[in-house]
């Protein structure tokens, strides 16, 4: 197989958000994982990391809705420059605060719940801005591309998080995310005008039945809400590598340069995954490789939580990242092409309360696990968890596992 440019980096609109997003996710990844390993300094229980998932779903609970309808209504680039540009802003907070020595629990809880909201208007914008940069048959190469930037910034994140704090302090790790997001501020600034602003004015207002409409859309669509239940479910149970610093430090016995290349791991196998994914002109048998996919993430989740090993845990960690690399690429491309233009933005609305619930949630569901049973007994029952979720959703749904890809496609797109 001869290597090629991607089709969609052929267009000069998707190709500046996608390296926009390329630099913004590694500032973004670094300070993840920062916090992270931020409140296991503060505090030696793992029960905090729980404030984390809660500080984070709330106001994805409550708002995200709303940021889906406005999404469809709205200028995209226009709301997204506006998301950015908040969460560059709490990350520069947190920088302050932290060279201060006045940074608390309470103000990383604070901060991630403001991050948060800006989340719940900025994921259904930047979504739902995608089919409108690429045309319909570039979709899934598309979302595929977008996957890689995501997965390249962290493995640069994480790895970079290690070595920051090593050699530089805690603060460096924020202060870099806050200037990674001029990065896509730029070439939203640059990006110019794109199809969905020239229909804006027919379409209706924010209101409680536009929000009503979205839900009605995705509890009609089988194909698409088996994928988002599926989606909340593995997460949910999967998500315990938050448990990482747990593990690092009580249970593999290694530092933090050790923590922030595990914690890079996952996103070394998404970006492997993604890359072989952007040279296939086409992914057949899309249900049962997402389904096979999220079994794949579930049995690596519980290798990752029996081992004693640095290597075996790099392992399992890049193995469960291929894995939701493959799955996510193909539920996106699924979801997107699937809905027309006019409701993408409420649809990835919907989809945002099940692709962020299941691992906020998650979060604090482990830690608790964490906290009465330990850290590794956390990860092994969830991975357990994933594989019955599988099961689950296969019999609830068995479309999903009949979809090829071949489908009438729903939605429009611009013209090449």
């Amino acid at each position: 197989m001869s290597i090629h440019i991607p089709p969609s980096l052929h267009y000069r609109q998707y190709r500046l958000l996608w390296i926009g997003q390329l630099v913004s996710n590694a500032g973004s990844q670094m300070q993840v994982w920062a916090l992270f390993w931020h409140i296991r300094m503060l505090t030696d229980q793992p029960i905090a990391l729980g404030g984390i998932g809660l500080a984070r779903i709330l106001p994805i609970i409550v708002f995200s809705l709303i940021g889906g309808a406005v999404a469809d209504v709205a200028n995209r680039r226009n709301v997204l420059f506006i998301t950015q540009s908040v969460m560059g802003l709490v990350a520069l907070a947190l920088a302050l605060l932290t060279f201060n020595g006045t940074i608390s629990l309470w103000h990383i809880y604070a901060l991630t719940a403001i991050q948060a909201l800006a989340v719940a208007f900025d994921t259904p914008a930047r979504q739902s801005l995608v089919p409108n940069l690429v045309p319909a048959r570039d979709l899934p190469n598309a979302f595929s591309m977008s996957s890689l930037a995501a997965q390249i910034g962290s493995i640069v994140g994480p790895a970079l998080s290690g070595l920051v704090i090593a050699y530089f302090g805690q603060a460096f790790t924020y202060l870099f995310d806050a200037v990674s997001f001029l990065a896509l501020l730029f070439a939203l600034l640059l990006m110019g005008k794109v199809a969905q602003e020239r229909l804006l004015a027919e379409r209706p207002a924010v209101s409680l039945a536009s929000i009503k409409e979205g839900i009605q859309f995705i509890a009609g669509h089988p194909i698409i809400l088996s994928t988002m239940v599926l989606d909340f479910f593995a997460t949910f149970f999967s998500s315990a590598n938050t448990l990482l610093p747990f593990i690092v430090r009580d249970v593999l016995k290694v530092g933090v340069v050790a923590y922030g290349w595990l914690s890079a791991a996952q996103s070394i196998g998404a970006v492997g995954a993604a890359l072989v994914i952007s040279q296939i002109e086409k992914i057949r048998h899309q249900g049962e490789t997402f389904l096979s996919a999220v079994v794949v993430f579930g049995l690596a989740t519980i290798a990752f939580g029996l081992s004693r090993s640095f290597w075996i845990t790099m392992l399992a960690l890049i193995l469960i990242g291929a894995a939701d690399s493959v799955s996510t690429i193909i539920r996106n491309t699924i979801r997107q092409l699937q809905t027309p233009d006019y409701i993408r933005g409420r649809m990835v609305s919907v989809n945002q309360i099940f692709f962020m619930g299941g691992p906020q949630l998650g979060e604090m569901e482990s830690s608790l696990v964490a906290q009465l049973f330990g850290a590794p007994a956390a990860v092994i029952s969830g991975g357990v968890g994933c594989i019955l979720a599988v099961a689950w959703v296969r019999k609830r749904w068995p479309q999903i596992g009949r979809y090829s890809g071949e489908e009438a496609i729903q939605a429009g797109a611009p013209a090449d």
